[in-house]
């Protein structure tokens, strides 16, 4: 074999050598990208928002769930049940640091009582409405972060005003 044939023979070794090896190191890498791919989640399910705080439904206190706001109520779900509150029955909402008197001296029957606990900031979202004839009471615990989207959208969607309480500072 004369050297130039030996020459070539070597560099065609070293390029299906070197070839292969990042093949492999490529196959390698594929699969370690897909096993940390299928580690993680792709869509991490949301926490709810809104924490049932007590009223008139059978809820456990602080059970999470979602409040929407639909074109004609305002819908609570949560595992153990869906609490339906259409507009036109609604007789009054507010956003609070603590449950107002307007709504402890109500003559009902709560379910769960919310706690008595003044807060710096507006925490409770509650909703005063009618079903069947008799006054139902709703109310939801809420970070004032979470709660601001909503306000305008209710008071667009309902008609009606939030009563929010004065000194709330929102950033």
């Amino acid at each position: 074999m004369a050297d130039s044939d030996w020459l070539a023979a070597e560099s065609k070794l070293v390029t299906c050598q070197t070839g292969s090896y990042w093949v492999r190191m490529g196959c390698l890498l594929v699969a370690w990208l897909a096993l940390a791919a299928s580690a993680f989640p792709k869509h991490k399910q949301p926490e709810p928002s809104f924490q049932y705080a007590g009223g008139t439904e059978k809820i456990a206190r602080s059970f999470g769930g979602n409040l929407e706001v639909t074109a004609e109520a305002l819908v609570f779900k949560c595992p153990l049940a869906t609490v339906t509150m259409p507009f036109a029955s609604i007789s009054f909402m507010e956003f609070r640091s603590d449950i107002s008197q307007r709504v402890r001296k109500l003559q009902i029957h709560w379910q769960v009582y919310p706690e008595k606990r003044l807060r710096k900031q507006n925490r409770y979202f509650t909703v005063v409405y009618k079903d069947a004839g008799e006054t139902h009471i709703l109310v939801l615990q809420v970070a004032p972060s979470a709660m601001r989207p909503y306000l305008a959208e209710i008071e667009l969607k309902s008609g009606k005003r939030v009563e929010v309480m004065g000194y709330e500072e929102y950033p």
